[in-house]
């Protein structure tokens, strides 16, 4: 009869095990990059080693090691879309500004072009006025940078601002009607509607005013180092994990596809290691 007695079922070997050297390589990069976050830090060690983590084995991970802190701030939740989201790059371009102070010099504005498909920065001017003709050398510079300002597109980037004075003014309407753009405006005391750009604001702001400035081009140099981070590194969450410049140049499909592969590369590697343990171990008690 003892041996009909209920037992606790004995605690099997998990094969989708993370070997020792690759958690260890994890906390590693955890140390040396203390600003990503566990989602951050599963897709950079995913495309960096070739080896996939989830981003929940690398959250239990610092947890188990106290390296998971509390955030220090709230992000804007940006669930309201635009009631017409783009489709492509280069469609619809969010443009704002938010304002800075420089010790002993004043306030200063931040004026950016925000590219709605990808979230990638076009372009941005620090000014010492929120003007019309801010806005228009703004767009000047992004037109640029894209190149539309010369070539023969049947759809120039419509653009989405809010109801400012410098949005509202003629001398803005005839820029845009000068350049062949369309001009959108979101729902007065609204924000959401251009939520995008209101997020990357509220991001860049989080590091750029952890410093005080004493002169506009010590902010110069850090909003640049910010936007090309932002661009180049920053992987998003509502990108599938991609940064803006991955989509920006339409190479977001093939680093899909490639971290795929990885994927079922290292479960693959994981499987056989984990039959080869069983083996091993059946041997020994054979």
């Amino acid at each position: 009869m003892v041996g009909l007695k209920d037992r606790k079922p004995a605690a099997g070997m998990a094969w989708n095990k993370v070997p020792q050297e690759h958690n260890e390589a994890i906390i590693e990069m955890a140390l040396e990059k203390p600003e990503l976050s566990p989602r951050e830090l599963a897709v950079s060690y995913t495309d960096e080693r070739a080896y996939f983590v989830s981003e929940s084995t690398v959250y239990r991970l610092l947890k188990a090691q106290d390296l998971i802190t509390s955030p220090a701030y709230i992000l804007m939740q940006a669930g309201d879309k635009f009631q017409h989201p783009s489709r492509r790059v280069n469609e619809l371009w969010q443009t704002d500004f938010t304002y800075f102070k420089i010790i002993g010099w004043g306030w200063y504005y931040l004026s950016a072009v925000l590219d709605d498909y990808s979230r990638y920065i076009i372009a941005w001017r620090l000014c010492t006025s929120m003007s019309s003709s801010d806005v228009s050398d703004t767009l000047d510079d992004a037109l640029a940078f894209t190149g539309l300002e010369q070539a023969t597109v049947k759809h120039k980037p419509r653009l989405l601002s809010d109801n400012g004075p410098c949005y509202v003014s003629g001398e803005l309407s005839d820029y845009l009607e000068a350049n062949n753009m369309t001009h959108s405006r979101g729902r007065p005391y609204h924000p959401q509607t251009q939520g995008k750009i209101e997020r990357w604001h509220r991001s860049m702001k989080n590091q750029i005013l952890l410093n005080n400035y004493y002169f506009p081009s010590e902010l110069q140099e850090h909003l640049q180092r910010f936007v090309n981070c932002y661009n180049h590194e920053r992987y998003h969450e509502s990108l599938d994990n991609l940064t803006p410049a991955d989509v920006y140049y339409g190479r977001g499909q093939k680093i899909l596809e490639q971290r795929e592969k990885i994927k079922i590369n290292t479960l693959a590697m994981r499987r056989q290691m984990h039959y080869d343990k069983q083996a091993k171990l059946l041997t020994q008690m054979g």
